[in-house]
């Protein structure tokens, strides 16, 4: 299957300084890729190459078959971009300028009112359609700047931060818009939000230093978490040492005390080499008659498996 979005050792730099490292990375159609990063990874840069905003230094960027480099308005007819920041005309009302980017994009007519109204719908602006942009919430703002790039209905979108600004409700629904959009399209999300990877993307790729360090679906990066897998338990009339009896099981790797007091405790034990130690851990409490009022296994944590990558990365130990 032919890559729409495909990256070939893009480069950038700003004078000595390499922001953007020989960074590989192909994206087909119905995938929502999660492009994540602490600040100064790269992110950033390497989405405004992408979209022809700025040059690489070396390596390539193609957007459905197009390269960004030699064929920049070809690549823009085929891709919505909503930058950070989503810099607005803060003069005009939102439906001036919407009116104006569908001009822009060669719309006119009875097609134009249709775009514009497709996309103050799906964008949810029926309410501020006349207010000038610079009178709008940071939210409104940012859902203004989603609509400008889902005007053409564009085969490849990047969105840089779609949800910054937003309060829940308005999350909720651009991250629906988002999977509704999927299907036939190739989505880039960048963000800081790990919750956004678990909602809306099918792979996430993870940066540091302009480096790629991760890319895979969110399910097998969580796996890389020490977490993953654990199992905590809340317990009543647990004796003194179970912690310490706990660890001598084979199936063990560590156990930790969450809370205990009032004569119940939260214990979570991670189990040795990642697998599902449930049944062999709650057979064995129910064996020595403790009473167990609550157990679940834990998936893991992308925030820790997001630190472990971008703090080995940049030469820091692991939190």
């Amino acid at each position: 299957m032919d890559g729409m979005v495909e990256l070939d050792r893009l480069t950038r730099d700003f004078g000595p300084i390499r922001a953007v490292d020989g960074i590989s990375f192909t994206v087909h159609r119905g995938e929502v890729v999660g492009f994540l990063g602490p600040n100064g990874a790269g992110k950033t840069t390497t989405m405004r190459m992408i979209t022809g905003y700025l040059l690489p230094t070396a390596g390539t960027a193609r957007v459905m078959g197009h390269d960004v480099v030699e064929e920049p308005i070809a690549v823009k007819r085929r891709l919505g971009y909503l930058p950070e920041g989503a810099p607005l005309y803060g003069d005009m009302t939102v439906e001036a300028l919407l009116r104006f980017v569908a001009a822009v994009r060669g719309f006119a007519g009875a097609e134009k009112r249709r775009r514009v109204g497709a996309a103050v719908e799906r964008a949810q602006l029926a309410e501020v359609l006349h207010q000038p942009v610079d009178t709008l919430s940071k939210g409104y703002k940012r859902r203004v700047g989603l609509a400008q790039a889902i005007l053409h209905d564009p085969p490849v979108l990047i969105l840089d931060e779609p949800t910054d600004g937003l309060d829940p409700n308005q999350k909720h629904e651009v991250r629906r818009l988002v999977r509704e959009m999927a299907a036939d399209k190739a989505i880039i999300v960048s963000t800081h939000i790990l919750e956004e990877v678990d909602a809306v993307c099918t792979r996430a790729i993870v940066i540091a230093r302009g480096r790629i360090v991760a890319d895979a679906h969110p399910d097998e990066l969580r796996a890389r978490s020490p977490r993953h897998m654990a199992l905590r338990v809340r317990l009543r009339g647990a004796p003194d040492g179970l912690a310490d009896e706990l660890r001598t099981l084979a199936v063990v790797r560590e156990v930790e005390t969450v809370a205990s007091r009032d004569g119940t405790a939260e214990l979570l034990v991670l189990p040795a080499n990642g697998r599902d130690v449930a049944a062999d851990v709650l057979g064995w409490l129910r064996a020595r008659g403790v009473e167990v009022t609550e157990a679940f296994v834990e998936r893991g944590r992308l925030d820790e498996v997001f630190r472990m990558l971008t703090q080995q990365e940049t030469g820091h130990a692991a939190a």
